[in-house]
């Protein structure tokens, strides 16, 4: 769904523009990079859910952004910022469980 006028536009889309993925949410690759809560660090081979270490001088932000190509948008995709960092492009997503 990256195949859109967003990028020429310059602007994020709102909230639930796209189908959901297989789990049912929504907007989680190409829209914003998302601010994790993880100080960034290489790790090697393959790994699942890193926790990354105890500090750092940037946050990870995962997912790709609308001014990314669209192999890019993914959620493997991963940068870093620094925490006091702004850019046009990036974000944080709120979560509640679903029982609230």
């Amino acid at each position: 769904m990256f195949a859109s006028n967003d990028f020429v536009n310059g602007a994020h889309t709102a909230v639930g523009s796209y189908h959901a993925n297989n789990w049912g949410l929504y907007d989680m690759h190409g829209n914003v990079w998302e601010w994790c809560l993880d100080w960034y660090a290489d790790y090697g081979g393959d790994a699942t859910d890193p926790a990354g270490p105890a500090f750092g001088s940037g946050r990870v932000t995962r997912g790709g952004t609308w001014g990314y190509g669209a192999g890019s948008c993914r959620s493997a995709n991963r940068d870093s910022l620094a925490p006091g960092g702004v850019t046009g492009d990036s974000g944080f997503r709120l979560v509640l469980p679903a029982d609230h």
